[in-house]
């Protein structure tokens, strides 16, 4: 994934740049980086690695080694960024989000026009770099991002600052992440997430469109190119990946998780499958505000029976390799032995991807002496790896767990029948849960409904990306 922020301004503004920029490291562990313009100086440029220590950390003395009127930043789990960028439209900075599916087509018909890549590691090319050669084919910033746009196989949100100081924003084609424009005292604001811009004193000023491109300067912004018809923004915004006090599309992210769990827990009641909990809780810590709304539309008491500890390890998937996240993420559970010893106990996840974390979590409640451990799901079972944004981005469909025991329960032919096993209320449904169960020794598992998690959200269906539950495009 990764997010952005940035500022055209009157004045300095590398603080809000480094404050807005840290707002999204939720969203990202791998690279961060800030330019800036000042009129004095042109553009600067800073990248550091943050998969060990956290962006505040690295970029501490940034205010000692640059300055600027404008200045943009980014978060990302892919390649170093922001570029800096030297071609016929002039010298400029540019940071993405997303992912391109076809970037090996798109490179080889590059290079066949004579054009060239610096290469990384192992050959590969950076996907911002990618972005900004195709882009730099066109006449116009706005013809090369309508290029972009159309040329690309997945998800690319693009900020650009240009050598003047001017920002071009633009949101993907679809929608699917979200960019803001915010209005403050001394500028406009740039970003991913809408709590950044409202802490740091920006007033929403617009949300974009599906493909919307906009120039901001610091004494106001003005369209470049209309949004097109279809959006699909990413429903797991809300599930699981934004922050809670961001707003997507007028949704609050919280509440809505809130409404979440409370329609998980309308079903179960239907269904009589939360009798005798002793507490429900969240897996911490974006399965805790499903969980709240699910004990307060139950009326069971809401508990936190473990803890995660986050001073040093803020996040389980900060390392690359799967086997060391399984390892931090054991680690960082301390369990409250008093809530859990006899007890039978429900929690609420936001997702089950692979499953794996899930059943060392559930072994640790059984080993810190809880009766029984019944699980639900804040989404339907995960289907489809992402192929639009790269987050919790499967290799293999066949990493899923809902997949591999669709495999084991009935072979390929089984895939024929997705939604029937999505449904709680079918045999193949029934015979899904039952067999998970199995595996991660759950009393009782339940996902909620595609239906439930639309209604949470509370925006058409048509206009929610809902691919990894249903392969619908």
């Amino acid at each position: 994934m990764g997010g952005f922020f940035g500022v055209a301004s009157t004045k300095d503004c590398m603080s809000d740049v480094f404050f807005g920029t840290d707002y999204h490291s939720h969203l990202g562990t791998r690279r961060a980086g800030l330019a800036a313009y000042d009129p004095e100086i042109g553009l600067q440029r800073k990248i550091h690695s943050i998969e060990n220590s956290p962006f505040r950390t690295k970029f501490e003395h940034i205010f000692e080694e640059m300055r600027g009127t404008s200045a943009i930043g980014c978060i990302s789990d892919t390649d170093p960024q922001p570029m800096l960028i030297r071609s016929h439209l002039g010298t400029y900075a540019i940071c993405t989000i997303g992912i391109i599916n076809n970037a090996k087509d798109l490179i080889e018909n590059y290079l066949a026009t004579g054009g060239y890549f610096d290469a990384m590691t192992a050959g590969n090319v950076n996907s911002t770099e990618l972005v900004a050669a195709l882009i730099n084919q066109h006449t116009s910033f706005v013809a090369g991002i309508r290029y972009v746009q159309g040329a690309i196989k997945g998800t690319a949100s693009i900020l650009i600052l240009k050598e003047d100081g001017t920002l071009i924003a633009a949101r993907d084609k679809f929608g699917r992440l979200p960019v803001l424009i915010g209005k403050g005292e001394n500028g406009y604001s740039v970003s991913f997430e809408s709590f950044a811009a409202e802490k740091l004193g920006f007033e929403e000023e617009k949300e974009l469109g599906p493909g919307e491109i906009v120039e901001v300067r610091a004494n106001g912004w003005k369209q470049l190119s209309e949004p097109g018809r279809k959006k699909r923004i990413c429903a797991f915004l809300w599930s699981y990946y934004g922050y809670p006090t961001s707003i997507y599309e007028g949704v609050n992210v919280e509440a809505m998780r809130y409404r979440n769990g409370r329609i998980l827990a309308q079903h179960d009641a239907e269904k009589h499958l939360n009798e005798n909990v002793d507490y429900v809780g969240g897996v911490p810590d974006s399965g805790t505000p499903h969980a709240i709304g699910y004990a307060n539309e139950s009326g069971l008491p809401f508990a936190r029976a473990f803890i995660k500890y986050t001073p040093t390890w803020a996040r389980s998937f900060m390392p690359t390799m799967q086997t060391e996240r399984n390892k931090i993420a054991k680690m960082k559970q301390i369990p409250v032995n008093e809530l859990i010893k006899g007890k039978n106990l429900l929690f609420v996840d936001d997702s089950i991807v692979r499953g794996t974390q899930l059943r060392e979590t559930v072994e640790f409640l059984y080993e810190s002496g809880a009766k029984s451990v019944h699980m639900r799901s804040a989404c339907p079972p995960i289907m489809f790896g992402c192929k639009y944004l790269n987050f919790s981005r499967a290799t293999s469909d066949m990493e899923l767990i809902a997949r591999r025991v669709i495999m084991e329960l009935e072979g390929p032919e089984g895939f024929e029948h997705i939604e029937e096993y999505s449904s709680s209320e079918t045999e193949r449904g029934k015979k899904l849960r039952k067999t998970i169960c199995e595996k991660l020794n759950l009393a009782t598992l339940e996902f909620q409904s595609l239906e439930g998690v639309v209604r949470a959200i509370g925006l058409p269906e048509e206009e929610l990306c809902t691919y990894c539950w249903n392969g619908r495009e």
